[in-house]
């Protein structure tokens, strides 16, 4: 039995002083009291640590390489896309597992718990598959035995360059499968994922409506069952005209047309969405998986995040490019960014709570559905991710309640966070992973070996 007792936490009946949180070997909260003395780890303020609901790990190995234009003026996704192409030709399995441990790292040092790895990266540079189809699955398991990240993988199925059905291109060829290929490889990383703790989830991941045919999509999602599934919709203007063209409807209304979506789905970006399919999406309690950095990097357009909240809609929050990894400039970007488009201020507080806590206790639900974890809360019986903030920070100094995350996400950073637990694993210490050393070390010679060979 562990014990973390804390100056300040959020729990379910709000916040709370002098708390005493329990939890077994397993990772499983068994107690929590409140005003008690202390007794444990003590931290300064104790909060419900977030899933990342969307992440591609090899990319934050390429972060600042795509800032420079070309000669077209109207550089865009599609643009950054094919520099992004380029780069992975050059990754071996060595250097996907140094990237997601480095990866995975700093994401529990920026206070997320668990990640939903949206992983499409699967054989040789020629496509060829490699002797264990879950090869590079496997390379990504790895990081998270090294790091003990809660890992919800989600092998992507990925068909198509386009809805004509045309061949992946040179830089495709390494994440397609046809549907029975796919259905190995997802049972392959199903075993291997067998080898990490048990708060381990496996999903599924159609890429995209353009990157999978129909009948593939209906049996992708009869393959997951009751697990969680994952997919990018709606993210640019140009696939939602492709889109419609090809299969008569806009993408989000095709899906919701021929498809039960509800909480195991999770609908990643969705810029671009007309007024009735944000309140469509709201209404079937699907997460709308938003990434506000790597959005606003890629220039994919703002959410329409007031409508979607007025309408309750569950959103959780992902890195997904990982040009930055930021819980709190995430959060910062996500209302900044309405705040602009409303011309208002404070635009996801409520008379009951500040925006800060808002935004923090709306992706703690969305990041517990999207990664099909029982967490999100200090609570018994719910798993044991937590964060602490360490109230001698400078911006946290004499704030209590709700000024605590306001402070945190509005004038403060991830360096605040001086501990965090996936599961009831201490995997961050006084700010650091306990193997920081270690995992960045091996990152730094993976990234000197591929700028050679680039």
């Amino acid at each position: 039995m562990t014990k973390i007792w804390a100056h300040q936490a959020l729990i379910p009946d709000g916040w709370q002083d002098r708390v005493s949180v329990s939890f077994d070997d397993m990772g499983i909260v068994t107690n929590v009291e409140v005003g008690v003395e202390p007794d444990g780890t003590q931290v300064g303020v104790l909060l419900p640590s977030p899933g990342n609901v969307h992440s591609h790990s090899f990319q934050r190995a390429m972060a600042g390489m795509a800032e420079r234009r070309g000669d077209d003026p109207n550089d865009n996704f599609w643009t950054w896309r094919k520099i992004m192409y380029r780069f992975l030709d050059n990754l071996t399995p060595d250097d996907v597992a140094a990237i997601a441990s480095f990866q995975q790292m700093e994401m529990l040092e920026a206070g997320y718990a668990s990640s939903a790895e949206f992983h499409y990266l699967h054989h040789q540079s020629d496509g060829t598959p490699y002797d264990n189809i879950a090869e590079l699955s496997d390379a990504i398991i790895a990081g998270a035995t090294e790091t003990g990240i809660g890992l919800t993988l989600l092998p992507v199925l990925y068909q198509y360059g386009g809805c004509d059905k045309r061949p992946l291109g040179n830089g495709q060829i390494r994440f397609g499968n046809d549907t029975d290929r796919f259905a190995t490889l997802y049972e392959a990383a199903g075993r291997s994922l067998k080898n990490l703790p048990q708060d381990a989830e496996l999903g599924v991941a159609p890429h995209s409506l353009r990157a999978v045919g129909q009948e593939s999509l209906a049996a992708c999602v009869e393959l997951a069952g009751d697990s969680v599934k994952h997919i990018h919709i709606a993210e640019q203007v140009g696939e939602v005209s492709e889109v419609l063209e090809a299969w008569g409807a806009r993408p989000v209304e095709w899906l919701f047309d021929n498809h039960d979506v509800d909480d195991r789905w999770c609908l990643v970006h969705a810029t671009q969405m007309e007024p009735h399919e944000t309140i469509g999406v709201a209404k079937s309690g699907a997460t709308i998986g938003l990434c506000p950095i790597t959005e606003s990097n890629l220039g994919d357009g703002i959410f329409d995040g007031v409508r979607y909240q007025d309408a309750q809609g569950v959103f959780g929050i992902g890195s997904d490019s990982n040009v930055r990894i930021s819980l709190s400039e995430e959060l910062r970007t996500l209302e900044y960014c309405q705040r602009l488009q409303t011309k208002r201020r404070a635009v996801y507080a409520s008379p009951e709570m500040s925006s800060g806590r808002a935004l923090f206790e709306g992706c703690l639900v969305g990041g517990a559905q999207a990664t099909g974890r029982k967490a999100g809360q200090i609570k018994k019986e719910y798993l044991a991710d937590f964060m602490a903030l360490d109230m001698k920070s400078t911006n946290l100094l004499g704030k209590s309640g709700d000024s605590i995350l306001d402070s945190y996400i509005f004038t403060g950073s991830d360096a605040m966070i001086s501990d965090v637990w996936a599961a009831g694993r201490h995997v961050v210490s006084g700010g650091q992973h306990t193997q920081h050393d270690q995992i960045v070390s091996r990152y730094e010679a993976t990234i000197l070996s591929l700028k050679d060979r680039i």
